[in-house]
């Protein structure tokens, strides 16, 4: 069909960025099982032709060093850690020296979490760039500097509109872009992001679009958008004659878009458990937007969905890790050891992306069955790739972690998943009792500390020795965070100047700081001077993005800006 290409472009703001500096180099180790984490995993990262680990931007003659943040939560492993902020301290974070700054308005709901990216020719001359998109199926490039529109773009195809929430009241008013999207600088002629769209023309045709974004223009890149469909052998959801077929009406993009080796994957969940609905996750060619793989995680049951409280599939840039939600579980098992029939439901689950997508490892809970029965699942939260630590006894392990609705901490080995045992749960580390609510969000890893953020709970901080989290947190905040809980983010300048930041969801948001050295320090909160630095109602899917001196909170209506006051 026909789809429009709207591009505007506010004139005027084409000011170039005269000054290149070099950053410390960045290193997030997460590699595992003898691999690592390569270039081809966007996350946080080296800007091309900068000549080094980041790029700076003039701005009333002081130049700031930067480094990109291209993915949810900065790395493929989705550690959240920003090792490359050299403005912001806990000396200088506090109520007389740091607050909002700007508001980037926008045309719909934030859910997204932004994404920056230093050095980019826009008409002409480089800029430091935000990008934002919204439920209004629109992208925004805001310059870094001046906090300027550059250009704005419609996803969404000629005579149509924004999906309506789906009689569901998770994502609402619209559906548009919810998922944060990723960028590789490497490809195209400026860069690329990707991004999904859900969109229905007039007749009410629901479509999922996977788009390839010019970031200087806006413009779409290798032939897309692409209509996204999927097939996979199976008698379980929407299946006909002995195949599973993904209906796009049924589903949402909310997991964060995950690029590794040349290779995007979308995950896919439902909208409020209704309908009929399995687990599907696909991978598509980041240079043709081909689809080369789709995977049902359910093929001969339901549920399943990828949900993980919009966060996104985590890597150690080999496999893929995933928690996927209530669902058909077989507890039937093979020879292997893996469910008789397929069906994943309610899984901390790794993907073999060497070929067609499988399952290549797996954890369920020994009470998976009641789990999924009482809508308790696993898949309510997100998981991380940990580095290789070193265990007591001196061995490297390749760990990753999670949580769901339970409020248990699940330790796997990446080695060893565990798999399904009806008795008792049969892998690396379990904590039991230490976080007060259920976990509808992404944890965070620092300087050997993980930390979390449940529902109704303290943000918490779990110190790391031996390869093996504290039973107890070593520190937590004095107050508390309501649903969902809050997905923590990390600012420091290598190993020094750490802080924690935290969005607080409610009526009235907030955005909060605290020592990462110990959390019951609150450096500074948004709600403590007044309405000087307050930015109206949270969104529960909001995450903090810093970068280049700057913390960026998605609001309803736009990106709150936060940094040292002039």
């Amino acid at each position: 069909m026909n789809r429009s290409h709207r591009v505007h472009f506010t004139p005027g703001h084409s000011r170039h960025i005269a000054i290149l500096c070099v950053v410390a180099a960045i290193c997030v180790s997460c590699s595992g099982g003898g691999s690592s984490s390569s270039a081809s995993s966007s996350g946080t990262s080296a800007p091309s032709g900068s000549g080094g680990s980041g790029g700076s931007g003039s701005s009333g003659g002081a130049s700031a060093m930067s480094a990109d943040v291209l993915t949810y939560h900065n790395d493929v492993a989705r550690t959240g850690q920003y090792l490359a902020e050299t403005t912001l301290t806990p000396s200088n974070v506090n109520a007389a020296s740091f607050g909002k700054v700007a508001f980037l308005s926008v045309d719909g709901k934030v859910d997204a979490q932004p994404l920056f990216v230093s050095n980019v020719p826009v008409n002409g001359a480089a800029h430091n760039v935000i990008y934002v998109v919204t439920e209004h199926a629109s992208v925004y490039a805001f310059d870094a500097d001046s906090n300027a529109q550059l250009w704005q773009r419609s996803l969404l195809g000629s005579g149509e509109t924004t999906s309506d929430p789906r009689n569901c009241t998770q994502i609402s008013p619209e559906i548009g872009i919810t998922a944060t999207p990723v960028i590789d600088r490497s490809r195209g002629s400026n860069g690329v992001m990707y991004a999904v769209a859900m969109s229905k023309e007039p007749s009410g045709t629901i479509h999922q679009r996977l788009h390839a974004v010019d970031l200087a223009s806006g413009a779409e890149l290798f032939g897309g958008p692409v209509d996204i469909s999927g097939s996979y052998p199976g008698s379980g959801a929407n299946s006909s004659n002995g195949v599973t077929t993904f209906d796009p009406q049924q589903y949402a993009e909310r997991q964060a878009l995950t690029l590794v080796n040349g290779k995007l994957y979308l995950g896919w969940t439902s909208h409020c458990d209704q309908g009929v609905y399995g687990g599907w996750v696909m991978a598509y060619n980041a240079d043709t937007l081909a689809q080369t793989s789709a995977l049902n995680l359910t093929p001969n049951g339901t549920g399943g969905a990828v949900w993980m409280g919009g966060g996104g599939m985590a890597s150690d840039g080999t496999s893929v890790y995933l928690l996927d939600a209530n669902g058909t579980f077989d507890t039937t098992l093979n020879g292997q050891g893996f469910p008789s029939n397929g069906n994943f439901g309610n899984a901390f689950i790794k993907l073999g992306t060497s070929g067609n997508l499988s399952v290549a490892d797996y954890f369920a809970t020994f009470d998976t069955v009641a789990q999924s029965a009482n809508d308790a699942d696993l898949g309510s939260g997100a998981a991380i790739v940990l580095p290789d630590l070193v265990d007591g006894s001196g061995a490297t392990r390749h760990l990753a972690l999670g949580s769901g609705k339970d409020s248990k901490i699940y330790v796997v080995d990446r080695d060893n998943m565990g798999k399904f045992n009806s008795g008792s749960n049969a892998i690396w580390q379990e904590i039991d009792s230490q976080l007060i609510g259920g976990v509808f969000t992404t944890p965070a890893f620092f300087g050997n500390v993980v930390y979390y953020g449940s529902v109704g709970d303290n943000l918490k901080a779990f110190p790391i020795s031996g390869a093996r989290l504290a039973t107890t947190p070593s520190s937590q905040s004095a107050g508390k965070f309501p649903y969902p809980g809050t997905t923590p983010s990390i600012s420091a300048n290598g190993s020094a100047n750490a802080i924690v930041w935290a969005a607080e969801n409610g009526t009235t948001a907030a955005l909060h700081a605290f020592n990462a050295a110990n959390l019951a320090q609150e450096l500074y909160n948004s709600n403590q001077s007044g309405s000087r630095d307050t930015f109206g109602a949270g969104n529960k899917y909001v995450t903090p993005m810093i970068a280049h001196g700057h913390v960026y909170v998605g609001t309803t209506n736009g990106v709150a800006v936060f940094g040292l006051l002039k």
